[in-house]
């Protein structure tokens, strides 16, 4: 077996046992706060809890940025090895929650995503897809690169991908948006809305064009 696939598995381990800090983490603050339903029991708004929780988010995103800079040799492959990291800690993030306290009962149900820089909201099954793409990009580019080739990244892979994913961003913070301007006690309060699934998956399929276009390119010399 070659170096790309050990590097692969161990990022995958670091990733797992990441999500399963960050589910115990949202278990205990469930727990404190008596929260069973999230939409239902929103907790009442506390400044320092808050730049807390936007403090804890971040340093996520840095842990995992990370761990791509150290697993890979260039940054193509630090990026596809950061894109697996956060793609695995994403899925079984949902996992670890699922058997700590049997949520998500269903993919459909939906979740306070992210606060940063405003609140995401949107069924479970949304970011899964996205973490899934992630983590399939994520291998076909280290793969390619760890064995001493280059993606051929165009310029319809950017348009693509950038176009895809500000399209994903409104259909996750399209609540917030809404409520501007306001206040931050007042959108931690918000309950989110039907989720626009048409919007989110004409984003969804831009990212799976951009994605397609990396992996059936020309190898870059």
């Amino acid at each position: 077996m070659d170096r790309a696939f050990f590097k692969i598995i161990w990022v995958s381990v670091f990733s797992i046992a990441m999500a399963y800090l960050e589910a115990a983490v949202v278990v205990y603050l469930r727990r404190v706060y008596g929260i069973t339903d999230l939409i239902l029991q929103v907790p009442p708004f506390d400044a320092q809890i808050a730049a807390i929780e936007i403090g804890r988010e971040l340093a996520t995103l840095v842990m995992l940025l990370c761990i791509g800079w150290i697993a890979g040799k260039t940054f193509q492959s630090r990026v596809g090895f950061a894109f697996i990291t956060f793609g695995l800690w994403d899925i079984f993030y949902y996992i670890w929650l699922r058997v700590f306290i049997g949520w998500p009962q269903s993919i459909m149900e939906p979740d306070l995503l992210f606060l940063i820089p405003l609140p995401w909201w949107g069924p479970v099954l949304s970011p899964v897809l996205i973490a899934l793409l992630m983590v399939i990009g994520g291998i076909f580019a280290v793969i390619r690169v760890e064995n001493n080739g280059a993606l051929h990244i165009d310029a319809w892979f950017w348009i693509c991908l950038i176009t895809g994913i500000l399209i994903m961003l409104y259909t996750f913070m399209a609540d917030a948006l809404m409520a501007l301007p306001t206040d931050i006690s007042t959108l931690s309060s918000l309950k989110p809305s039907q989720f626009n699934w048409p919007l989110y998956f004409l984003g969804f399929g831009l990212g799976v064009i951009a994605l397609w276009r990396m992996m059936v390119g020309r190898r870059a010399t």
